[in-house]
């Protein structure tokens, strides 16, 4: 369990985030959802422990992060940031390779190749091992990077929109990840995401931010609603619902 305890940040005199209080519940998928500048990366790595708050506290299991030496945390939480650099020439395989540093330091075990091994096999990647990262399309990529991250081995997964410029193929294989990542494996899994049908059809928790502030959390089923979906973004919205999940539908809206 992640709790977010009254977090307050500003830039100057732009405050970013207000006041925010809000829950991440243990072994779930939840999505950061909101408008652009809404502060959901902002808080995603205050969370990740890569940005400070100005106040306020983040608790881990009701311990606070800020107590926690770098090096446990690096084994407790995984952070994939968005459009993750690298300028080293690089195969799939030695990308993966790099999630199991807080482990190994560099120099792998045996262990450490094992989990190298079934990162790869978890996103079926095989095929891929030894192609070089710069040569992948941006789906490929984005999926070695996620292998990456499921090599060290957190409970907890930070994922600022990975999504982001995939084809809807790709995506949909990260969000099946994702959730398999909870459901066979007990991850906590926790991501910015602007789509809101992934998010109202692979999260079991929301947490809405706008303008810095919580607008809403809870359980998916309970808070995707037409009302609040249309506060949120200002948008009219229209929710079917099939056999197949629900369609947040927003196209050719007037604005609400």
């Amino acid at each position: 369990m992640i709790t977010v305890q009254n977090i307050h940040k500003s830039y100057g005199s732009k405050a970013v985030l207000s006041d925010v209080s809000v829950e991440f519940p243990a072994q779930q998928i939840t999505s950061l959802i909101g408008p652009n500048g809404a502060g959901k990366s902002t808080l995603l790595m205050m969370i990740a422990r890569l940005l400070e708050p100005n106040t306020g506290e983040i608790l881990l299991n009701k311990q606070n992060v800020a107590d926690i030496p770098t090096a446990e945390y690096a084994k407790l939480v995984a952070t994939l940031r968005q459009s993750p650099g690298f300028n080293l020439r690089l195969t799939v395989e030695e990308l993966v390779a790099f999630g199991r540093f807080p482990y190994s330091h560099g120099v792998l075990t045996k262990f450490d190749q094992q989990m190298v091994n079934e990162a790869i096999d978890f996103l079926s990647l095989d095929a891929l091992r030894h192609s070089y990262i710069d040569e992948l399309s941006g789906g490929q990529r984005q999926m070695a990077f996620l292998a990456m991250t499921i090599a060290q081995q957190t409970d907890v997964l930070l994922l600022d929109e990975p999504l982001n410029n995939l084809d809807m193929k790709h995506a949909v294989q990260i969000m099946r990840a994702l959730r398999r990542l909870c459901d066979e494996h007990g991850r906590t899994v926790i991501l910015v995401i602007h789509d809101i049908n992934f998010a109202a059809n692979y999260s079991d928790h929301i947490v809405a931010l706008k303008n810095g502030q919580l607008c809403f959390s809870g359980p998916t089923q309970q808070v995707v609603t037409e009302t609040r979906l249309s506060e949120l973004y200002e948008l009219e919205f229209e929710i079917t619902h099939s056999e197949r999940g629900c369609m947040c539908n927003y196209f050719n809206s007037s604005g609400a």
